[in-house]
């Protein structure tokens, strides 16, 4: 039996650990955080099979940490970037501006994800660019038109959009990294993903939608898929086989269960503390190289090829990492430099772009919500096409 029939009130009586500390959670957190990858027919069976966890074990957690806030979302993620089209976007916006710029692309954009507010302990071009988010809008709509009517609400003064060409790591998995020596590595350089975008019929799109949806505490049971399959009508064989399409075509990420950042748990603790955008400029022609030696890193979270333009020194190699000292961030980042140096990748310049204040959130990538979303903001549809 799972968590289904747990309130919070439930849980403090039946005394279920939420810390991501103790024992058997972060067994639990180990797995589940960002090691279920592509479409599981049973993600919780998954979890407890990896982890060592019995299952009813794993879903009463699993429950329990999400019904307290210390899983703040539980969901099956998509590779987004296959299915429209997106960037990180660095804004550049008055200080008196700062922070109701932020709020209103958390609470007023869906396509909006990642919100931060960034600061470098050095002073360059880039450093102007404080609020940093990532966007996604659907297929067949402008990135950059979607971004100037951003502008116009917030009163950002420019923005810089930096695509990925490739990506090399894309992960979080806090629990597992908390602890990693800096220069800890693969034997092996990270992977190469692509970010061609594939064709979704009207059908997939359905099922997409019900697979991404998060999860509630009372859906924490075996056999997961069944409620979903029946709310796009269909049996669970068929919705099983489209999902099952859909990941040997590259769009289903991994399932997981996401942990807050930087704020603090009910418990008190943080997951982590600090997080950091580090840059490289590397020769052209040698990114792909720079970043698998990057990404092959334990510490990463995150890495690609973007280009930052020369408002950004023209560094075209990025990566994220998170964790509970300052320094211990710096060290990942000195380890990495030193990795590169001694595979003879250049390096003309590179910094550190510190998180501040966040939000986090999937960004939306349906073109019914986003024709529902001009509708209210009154803009014109087709004004928003490529």
């Amino acid at each position: 039996m799972g968590s289904a029939h747990l309130t919070g009130d439930d849980m403090t009586q039946a005394s279920i650990p939420i810390s991501i500390d103790e024992a058997i959670n972060a067994k639990i957190l180990a797995v589940s955080e960002d090691q279920i990858a592509g479409f599981q027919v049973d993600p919780f069976e998954q979890i407890s099979q990896r982890s060592g966890v019995p299952l009813p074990v794993v879903l009463d957690r699993i429950g329990a940490m999400l019904a307290s806030g210390t899983i703040r979302r539980v969901r099956q993620t998509l590779m987004a970037n296959k299915l429209a089209p997106g960037a990180l976007v660095a804004w550049q916006v008055p200080n008196e501006k700062l922070q109701t710029a932020f709020d209103w692309m958390f609470k007023e954009d869906p396509f909006s994800g990642h919100v931060v507010i960034r600061t470098t302990d050095t002073g360059t071009a880039g450093s102007r660019y404080r609020l940093w988010t990532t966007i996604k809008v659907p297929q067949g709509f402008s990135m950059s038109k979607h971004c100037d009517f951003l502008c116009q609400q917030t009163g950002a003064q420019t923005y810089r959009l930096m695509p990925a060409k490739k990506l090399f790591v894309l992960g979080v998995g806090h629990v597992r990294r908390r602890h990693l020596d800096p220069g800890a590595r693969f034997d092996e350089p990270g992977r190469v993903i692509d970010t061609q975008i594939v064709a979704i019929t009207d059908l997939e799109w359905q099922v997409l939608r019900s697979l991404k949806r998060e999860f509630t505490s009372d859906e924490i049971v075996p056999n997961p898929w069944l409620a979903r399959a029946r709310e796009v009508q269909l049996d669970l064989d068929t919705f099983i086989r489209i999902s099952q399409s859909l990941a040997d075509r590259g769009v289903i990420g991994r399932f997981s269960t996401f942990l807050e950042h930087v704020k603090k748990l009910k418990d008190g603790m943080t997951v982590t503390k600090y997080n950091a955008l580090f840059h490289w400029a590397v020769p052209a022609g040698r990114e792909i190289e720079s970043g698998r030696e990057v990404g092959r890193h334990y510490c990463m979270t995150h890495a690609y090829w973007r280009e930052g333009g020369p408002e950004f020194h023209n560094v075209n190699v990025m990566g994220v990492v998170h964790g509970t000292e300052r320094q211990r961030v710096l060290d990942h980042k000195i380890a990495i430099d030193e990795h590169l140096a001694a595979g003879r990748i250049p390096v003309s310049y590179t910094n550190v772009f510190w998180g501040g204040r966040s939000e986090i959130k999937p960004s939306e990538i349906s073109p019914i919500v986003y024709q529902q979303w001009c509708e209210r903001m009154g803009l014109n549809l087709d004004s928003m096409r490529d």
